[in-house]
């Protein structure tokens, strides 16, 4: 079986393949990070932005009760 004429071609030809399939592998997984990395960053400044936007309701309610309560 291993002195068949085929078989340095055939394990070149599949240690090629396993190479570029082990490469492409790691630049889906990093792909993939990047993409979970910038959903992540948008998820915080979604996040910032209600906190901002909760501020400025209190702040306004506030000044509401405030000019209903001289008024």
């Amino acid at each position: 079986m291993f002195d068949s004429p085929f078989m340095v071609p055939l394990g070149a030809f599949l240690m090629v393949v396993i190479i570029v399939a082990v490469n492409s592998m790691r630049k889906m997984r990093e792909k993939e990070l990047e993409a979970h990395q910038h959903l992540r960053q948008q998820e915080m400044e979604h996040e910032r932005k209600m906190k901002e936007m909760e501020l400025e309701k209190a702040k306004l309610e506030l000044e509401k009760a405030r000019t209903t309560k001289n008024g």
